[in-house]
């Protein structure tokens, strides 16, 4: 009968090493990107940031787009105001009556829009 020898091997200081070693790399490079990444914890912060300066102006607008719906709906001929078109008449057209004061402020632009 002959005998089988095995030859067994130390296994080197490098080998043991590569496995933790790649599964450091990988967690080290999942968890940067984790915290400072588009989609990260800093990510996040400045996405939050952009949608409540969105949201004030979007309420912003909102109230603005409101107005002139209800400035517009004056103009319309079913509900038409005398008032309202004497302002935008005068506005546009730069009139005034004969028996009215006129102030002027400077640094404005009149009878432009």
């Amino acid at each position: 009968m002959h005998r089988a020898a095995t030859r067994q091997r130390k296994q080197s200081i490098l080998r043991r090493l590569i496995t933790p070693a790649i599964a450091i790399a990988a967690l080290g490079y999942f968890g940067f990107h984790a915290m400072s990444g588009e989609l990260g914890m800093v990510g996040r912060a400045l996405i939050e940031s952009q949608v409540s300066e969105l949201e004030a102006e979007l309420a912003q607008v909102s109230a603005e787009r409101r107005e002139l719906v209800s400035r517009v709906s004056l103009l319309r001929p079913e509900s038409l105001d005398p008032d309202m078109l004497d302002e935008r008449a005068r506005l546009h057209l730069n009139l005034v009556h004969g028996d009215e004061l006129v102030v002027l402020r400077p640094g404005h632009q009149y009878g432009v829009n």
